[in-house]
């Protein structure tokens, strides 16, 4: 039975809350199934468990302790999931200071837990957010 929109939204948060506070397993119980993480306009993509984990342990480890600061610029939700959209302060891979990047990411619901996301942002964030993940993904496929 899929989750009511009320759950899922709580899913959306606790994923969130997770994230800040660096909880790996917290965050990987918000997730279901194989998620899919695709990036555009890139057109880059991966999906699967395993490559979700890999992904928030390299963001736990790598990418957090780059982050200078951050802005929640707009929230919106919808049947679908949960649309933010943020101005991060992040020192890039090869940067020795932090630059600003505008990210927009799409938590897409599941039955139960997140599906995924979709975000749209610059490739040189995308490669700093993604590490080892970033030569291993495939291009999103035509729709």
């Amino acid at each position: 039975m899929k989750a009511s929109f009320l759950e899922l939204l709580g899913v959306a948060n606790r994923h969130a809350q997770t994230e800040s506070a660096k909880d790996l397993d917290a965050i990987m119980a918000t997730m279901e199934g194989e998620p899919t993480y695709a990036y555009y306009p890139v057109g880059k993509m991966f999906s699967g468990m395993e490559n979700t984990r890999r992904l928030y342990r390299h963001f736990i480890d790598d990418v957090q302790p780059r982050m200078a600061g951050w802005k929640l610029i707009s929230e919106s939700v919808g049947a679908q999931g949960v649309v933010q959209e943020y101005d991060i302060a992040i020192r890039l891979i090869g940067d020795t200071e932090p630059s600003w990047h505008r990210i927009m990411a799409i938590l897409v619901f599941g039955e139960q837990g997140l599906a995924g996301e979709r975000m749209y942002s610059d490739e040189a964030l995308f490669r700093t957010l993604t590490g080892p993940l970033w030569d291993e993904m495939i291009p999103v496929p035509a729709s």
